[in-house]
């Protein structure tokens, strides 16, 4: 068990330092051939934000454990609400004044609910797997023009185009955008290695796993993320971050064992997490939409927020020991 549980350390410290170098090195390649730092933001950030949870579900989906792939986007989601800004919030509370982020949580809502209805067969087919990347690309087209159709000075732009690095050149950001995934690769193979190793050791499913050890390590990114953007004031992009991260769980994350491992899901994931998970995406749609002027997460709510995640995990723990 302690080999294993090095790898999953290793793994997920490799993940996290991996999925910053590939961003670092994509958005600067992306900016320096002309590419609008917004759209930059908006898409290849957003995807690097959620390369790990892609990665490692495509991992375990390509080994057959599709339980382990599906608890990774559905738990690192329930994570990024309840943990992320929760803990945030805590920190300083978050007022959302982004006319494009409050755009945003529509559209969250929307692919949260309609992933619910595509899983409530219990089934993750192929065609699931088409429907949920088509998705992904016309979500990113609406984000796109979202972005395009933003108001002057719109809080979460300026804090997306003010993170992107402008001071790599072509040669540097290709290196780093190269050595980011390739360590993604690794460390994802690791990660899934030692996770699987110590559900069957633990005698629990790979989808308990997957929702609770690797869906909090694999959102440590975010976590950190979040927490620096609200201590530098920059509360847009701390849940913006959450946002496009949800976002791009459910229609990739979930997409990539479908087109790879079509077949069925554990039915708990449905019935149990994805419950869990709706109703923490509609809570922050009602804390984040707030007045017509602006929403604000405060630190009551956070509060709350993260004794629902307390709560969760234990009922995930209790239910793992008494099955």
């Amino acid at each position: 068990m302690l080999i294993a549980a090095v790898s999953i350390l290793l793994g997920l410290g490799l993940l996290v330092w991996g999925a910053d170098r590939f961003v670092t090195g994509a958005a600067a390649l992306a900016r320096n051939l002309g590419v609008p730092p917004l759209l930059v933001g908006l898409t290849i950030v957003g995807f690097g934000t959620s390369a790990p949870e892609i990665l490692v579900s495509a991992m375990a989906a390509v080994q057959g454990n599709v339980g382990l792939a599906i608890g990774n986007a559905i738990g690192s989601n329930i994570a990024n609400i309840a943990l992320i800004l929760g803990a945030t919030a805590l920190i300083a509370p978050l007022t959302v004044q982004s006319d494009m982020l409050r755009r945003e949580y529509p559209l969250l809502l929307l692919v949260s609910v309609g992933t619910f209805l595509l899983l409530y067969d219990d089934e993750l087919g192929r065609g699931d797997g088409i429907v949920l990347m088509v998705a992904l690309i016309v979500t990113l087209l609406v984000l796109v023009r979202i972005g395009l159709r933003r108001r002057a000075h719109d809080p979460l732009a300026e804090e997306i185009e003010a993170e992107i690095p402008t001071d790599l050149g072509n040669a540097a950001a290709t290196l780093w955008f190269l050595v980011g995934l390739a360590t993604l690769i690794v460390s994802s193979r690791m990660l899934v290695w030692g996770a699987v190793e110590i559900a069957t050791m633990l005698g629990v499913s790979d989808l308990v796993i997957g929702l609770t050890i690797v869906a909090i390590g694999t959102s440590l990114p975010e976590l950190a993320a979040s927490i620096v953007s609200a201590l530098k004031n920059e509360p847009d992009l701390a849940i913006g971050n959450v946002v496009g991260s949800n976002l791009w769980n459910l229609l990739a994350v979930l997409g990539v064992p479908g087109l790879l491992a079509p077949g069925p899901i554990p039915p708990e994931a449905v019935t149990r997490d994805m419950l869990v998970m709706l109703a923490l995406t509609l809570a922050l749609f009602v804390m984040g939409r707030g007045s017509r002027t602006h929403g604000i997460i405060n630190r009551t709510e956070g509060g709350l927020l993260l004794i629902c995640f307390v709560a969760y995990q234990g009922w995930l723990v209790f239910e793992a020991h008494s099955a």
